[in-house]
């Protein structure tokens, strides 16, 4: 008997109440990543792998990319770039195939959320070692910093659902993010959202912006475009840190 077509397991794979979603889908999952991870998904379907083991290899390939960073040279952050890409396809996978199996759990999700710690805090931390060069030195202290501020605004997010429910109350919805106590607060969230500048501490933006770095830096010789990433990683980790905190202390999802 013939298994199923991609568009029936697409249909079920990814189910519009996921595809729909304004913040919890990645733009790149959105743009391309989605369109790949189907056939990906329907290939593992095949396969004895489970939903687990896939978010498994998701973290193991976000960690990996964060230790190829830490190697010298040009196409090493080539490499780490394209395990980023394969992280953010299994990221996509996991789900798809946990929704297919009908084997969704919640150490499946919690397995996930952490190995996006994980993955944007190793890549910090290796752009750190690779800003140092060849010892530790203060670029290395400033990726640790910078890894542990984006450790910090994960768990500001995740934290809201974690009060609610010890307060007996449902997670909070997309909408409530988007209200706010005050008109000038929430004006103001709106032009930070607008800027994107947060991105510059998530795994694929950054990974992207290091080849680039990466490259400047071997044309002119030095580390100077990667130093001045991993200062800017920094600030942005810093800042983000504390008006992710405000945001949602300003807007309902505490209500």
């Amino acid at each position: 008997m013939a298994g199923p077509s991609v568009a029936e397991f697409r249909a079920v794979a990814q189910p519009q109440s996921t595809m729909g979603r304004n913040s919890g889908e990645h733009w790149a999952g959105s743009l391309y990543m989605r369109k790949l991870s189907i056939y990906v998904t329907w290939f593992l379907a095949k396969t004895p792998i489970t939903p687990n083991q896939t978010t498994w290899l998701m973290i193991l390939t976000g960690l990996l990319a964060g230790v190829v960073l830490t190697v010298p040279g040009f196409w090493a952050a080539v490499v780490a770039a394209l395990l980023v890409q394969l992280y953010l396809l299994l990221d996509c996978s996991d789900g798809e195939l946990a929704r297919w199996t009908g084997h969704t759990s919640i150490t499946g999700v919690y397995l996930d959320r952490v190995g996006h710690y994980f993955a944007e805090a190793a890549l910090l931390i290796g752009l750190g070692f690779r800003a140092s060069e060849v010892l530790p030195d203060w670029y290395t202290v400033l990726g640790f910093a910078a890894a542990l501020g984006a450790i910090l605004i994960k768990a500001e997010t995740d934290l809201v659902d974690v009060a609610r429910a010890r307060s007996g109350l449902v997670a909070a919805t997309e909408s409530s993010a988007e209200q706010f106590r005050s008109r000038g607060l929430g004006l103001a969230r709106r032009a930070a959202a607008a800027l994107k500048f947060h991105r510059l501490v998530q795994a694929v933006e950054l990974s992207l912006i290091v080849v680039l770095a990466a490259l400047w830096d071997a044309l002119s010789g030095g580390l100077a475009a990667t130093r001045v990433l991993m200062v800017a990683c920094v600030v942005v980790a810093v800042l983000q840190t504390a008006l992710h905190l405000v945001s949602i202390l300003a807007s309902r999802r505490l209500s």
